[in-house]
């Protein structure tokens, strides 16, 4: 199968729909599938073909409104010249499904939406027909299927498919990293969304009765300077900046508890995080929002604790109780990589696979050029 990922942004960039892409890419050419991709910053994943795109005045024009409608727009014309593509895999919402569905429904390929996080509430009205041409969506949680329902769009159009995990290679960390009492971890870029600020907020709070305890945040971002001001307030609080994958495995396998604490604005909230999961299969206890869904990815509710989100009390209560209770974090460490286990790239990368035939086999031939 001759695949295109359309992604705006790929690694070395920051953020888990980056690092989702490359992976995806890379294990899909390791079952055999011919992969290009698309996309405006960062690097092609090895092995993938580039997608060539050319900046025209029309796209110029867009940028300046959004540059994200720009480039999808830039993907569509670059489609229409490209050799045989079997799907379109778009990773974005209703911008990306703007620029590419009518591109895609006249040459009959099928189209891909693949939504990552929650949907603005500000566009909820022109959704319906920018989302008409696309044939199927995948989503990274119940939020996001909940905004796609509540845009009109039919349940039976979605899969629901959290982030694949290399379970092998995070085994690794999970058995030579001895656990650090104390050590509590947050991973995540320092935005908004993630919530850094109210982490930070009960650590304070638990430092007066756990002075041992210390924060780790690993990420880095536009909120640094506040969130590091708000640190100070206080003490034991690092800031170790963006690490690679395998620095951030490391940190997390050595922390009692990785907390995730984001939350939803009104213009963007998270999926099924990556994180969260990756700690869960590093053997790490793990807190997370309740507007950090692990739900649909997780089926066993006790493999981790949610907070209500934006309660400071409320999280303070479930770090004492998981730092303290030696025994309770055992059996969530012993739960959490059970819960885990089937989420390797290799069962993820055949769902999307299953997902793609079927779109392909539902498509309707395309109709017969008239004579001239």
């Amino acid at each position: 199968m001759r695949i295109l990922h359309i992604g705006y942004r790929l690694p070395p960039m920051p953020g888990g729909k980056e690092r989702y892409i490359e992976l995806l890419a890379r294990e899909q050419m390791l079952r055999g599938h011919e992969v290009i991709v698309a996309h405006r910053r960062g690097d092609l994943p090895l092995g993938a073909q580039a997608l060539p795109l050319i900046r025209t005045g029309a796209s110029r024009a867009v940028s300046r409104k959004s540059d994200v409608i720009a480039f999808a727009m830039e993907c569509a014309r670059a489609l229409r010249r490209a050799r045989r593509v079997d799907v379109v895999h778009a990773h974005g919402d209703h911008r990306e499904a703007l620029g590419l569905g009518s591109a895609a429904r006249r040459l009959g390929i099928p189209l891909v939406i693949h939504v990552h996080g929650a949907l603005t509430v500000r566009h909820r009205r022109i959704m319906p027909w920018a989302f008409r041409h696309a044939d199927g969506f995948i989503v990274s949680g119940d939020r996001p299927q909940g905004d796609l329902l509540a845009a009109g769009i039919p349940d039976r159009r979605m899969r629901i498919v959290p982030s694949g995990l290399s379970l092998d290679h995070l085994a690794r960390f999970r058995e030579n990293h001895p656990v650090e009492p104390g050590l509590i971890v947050s991973v995540g870029s320092l935005v908004g969304v993630k919530n850094h600020a109210l982490t930070i907020q009960a650590f304070h709070r638990l430092r007066a009765v756990r002075p041992d305890a210390r924060l780790v945040i690993a990420g880095d971002g536009p909120e640094r300077a506040r969130l590091e001001r708000l640190a100070r307030t206080g003490s034991g609080i690092e800031f170790a900046g963006h690490l690679p994958a395998d620095g951030v495995y490391s940190l997390v396998s050595r922390a009692q508890v990785v907390v995730h604490a984001s939350h939803r604005l009104p213009t963007v909230g998270e999926g099924i995080p990556t994180a969260p999961l990756e700690a869960l299969a590093l053997g790490t206890a793990v807190i997370v929002s309740s507007d950090a869904s692990l739900g649909t990815a997780v089926a066993d509710g006790s493999a981790y604790r949610v907070f209500r989100s934006g309660s400071v009390d409320d999280l303070v209560t479930h770090l004492r109780v998981v730092l303290d209770d030696e025994a309770l974090c055992l059996r969530m460490i012993e739960r959490g990589v059970r819960a885990v286990s089937d989420l390797d790239w290799r069962v993820v990368s055949g769902r999307i696979g299953e997902w793609y035939e079927t779109l392909i086999a539902d498509r309707p031939p395309l109709a017969p050029a008239s004579a001239s």
